[in-house]
C-alpha cells in the first residue's frame, strides 16, 4: 500500500501546496532524490535473473566441486533482517518537523496574503491627488499639520532641503 501511495505522490507539487522553504524544501528535496534512487535500484534489481543455473556452470568448468559448494551455500543462505525501526521513528520526526514549518510558513503568507490585499484594496479605493482636501491629509496624517505648524511658528515657510529638490525655475 505505502508503495502504491508514494507512486501517487506529485512531489512537483509538495513544495508549492504547503508552502516549503528554505531548510524544509531542501529536505524534502533530498528526500525524494534518495527516494527515486532506491526505486530506480530496486527496478534494476527485480529486471535481473533471481535464478542461478548451476547445471550450466558445471557443463562449463571443469572443477565441478567449487559449483557443488557455491549451490550448497546459495540453498542455505538466508538473508539478515534489520531492524529500521530507528530510520522510521526519523523519517516520521522529520515529517512531523516539515508539517510543523509548513503550517508556520502558511500562517505567515495568510497574514501577509491579508495584508497586502489590505493595501491594494487602500490603494484601489484612493483618490486621485486632485480631488484630496488639505484637511483629509490632515485627517489622515496629523503629524504633517503638527510639522507644519513648527515651521510656521519659527518663521520657516518651505521644509528643510525643498528648494534644493524643487528650485524656483520662474523667469522674470
Amino acid at each position: 500500500m505505502s508503495t502504491r501511495a508514494a507512486a501517487k505522490l506529485d512531489w512537483s507539487k509538495v513544495g508549492s501546496q504547503l508552502g516549503l522553504r528554505g531548510q524544509t524544501a531542501t529536505a524534502l528535496a533530498n528526500f525524494k532524490k534518495r527516494n527515486d534512487d532506491a526505486r530506480r535500484r530496486v527496478q534494476q534489481l527485480s529486471d535481473q535473473p533471481q535464478t542461478v543455473d548451476f547445471a550450466h556452470y558445471r557443463g562449463i568448468l571443469k572443477n565441478t566441486q567449487v559449483i557443488d559448494e557455491i549451490e550448497q551455500y546459495y540453498k542455505t543462505f538466508q538473508p539478515k533482517t534489520y531492524d529500521v525501526s530507528k530510520q522510521i521513528k526519523a523519517i516520521e520526526s522529520f515529517e512531523q518537523v516539515a508539517l510543523k514549518n509548513a503550517e508556520e510558513t502558511k500562517s505567515k503568507v495568510e497574514v501577509e496574503l491579508r495584508s497586502l490585499e489590505k493595501a491594494l484594496g487602500d490603494i484601489e479605493g484612493a483618490r486621485q491627488w486632485d480631488e484630496t482636501t488639505v484637511d483629509e491629509v490632515v485627517q489622515a496624517a496629523p503629524e504633517i499639520d503638527k510639522y507644519t505648524e513648527e515651521l510656521v511658528k519659527k518663521g520657516r515657510w518651505m521644509p528643510p532641503g525643498y528648494q534644493d529638490k524643487f528650485p524656483n525655475l520662474s523667469v522674470l
